[in-house]
């Protein structure tokens, strides 16, 4: 049976949002767990982002956002990966996001969204089994 690669996972921290203390607990979490993680700082764009992510050949992107821009930015990183070609890199999220917000999110294409009282374990068991299978759908 042939070796697999470990998942590689982009942790962004998109727009002006200066708080990163849950996507740096997040990152440290998957790297704890095998996967290779991509940490890409503060006030990143969109752009930037995916950029990373396409360069890094990453099987998922995590976004927090606690800025309340959450439908604008999670948007933008989609339509990003459409026109790079990119849709099969996963995208899942987390921070401060209404409940009401959550199905228009899966309806963009996020795959996932962790509010807040999410355990890193429950982030981690979900990436493990959600991420890697292109044919996984938005929930």
């Amino acid at each position: 049976m042939p070796a697999t690669s470990p998942l590689r996972v982009v942790v962004a921290k998109p727009g002006l949002d200066g708080h990163d203390r849950g996507a740096k607990v997040v990152a440290r979490a998957l790297r704890d767990a095998g996967m290779e993680v991509i940490y890409t700082g503060l006030h990143q764009t969109p752009e930037q982002i995916v950029e990373t992510a396409i360069a890094e050949d990453a099987d998922a992107i995590g976004l927090s956002v606690l800025s309340g821009a959450h439908m604008t930015l999670f948007k933008r990183v989609r339509e990003l990966l459409t026109e790079r070609d990119a849709e099969d890199i996963v995208v899942f999220g987390g921070g401060i996001i209404p409940d009401a917000d959550l199905q228009p999110l899966a309806e963009l294409g996020v795959h996932k969204i962790f509010t807040p009282g999410a355990t890193t374990t429950e982030i981690v068991e979900w990436v493990r089994g959600n991420v890697g299978d292109a044919s996984a759908s938005p929930a």
